[in-house]
């Protein structure tokens, strides 16, 4: 992962452990439910958003690195791929 992407996807999890320790906040403080349940919505779209640029990332650098090698890795590398997108995906 190259430095700018690295630290860009670093920040997005910097700033979702900030919205975490505010839920905790919240529930200690015992803030009415909506009020955790819409932060919780945003950490959610939050954590959403930093897979998707993690996503991009993969596609753009890892699998080009893949490009010239011998079909087997390259199969091996997209099954990988795509056992990690199912999950991703049956999170959301």
């Amino acid at each position: 992962m190259d430095c700018k992407s690295k630290k860009k996807i670093i920040n997005r999890f910097r700033r979702i452990e900030g919205q975490i320790r505010g839920l905790q906040k919240l529930v200690e403080g015992e803030a009415p439910c909506i009020d955790i349940l819409t932060q919780v919505s945003a950490v959610t779209a939050a954590v959403k958003k930093a897979g998707t640029e993690v996503i991009h990332v993969y596609i753009d650098q890892c699998m080009a690195e893949t490009s010239g090698k011998p079909e087997a890795q390259r199969t091996q590398k997209m099954e990988e791929f795509q056992r990690a997108l199912s999950r991703y995906i049956d999170m959301a």
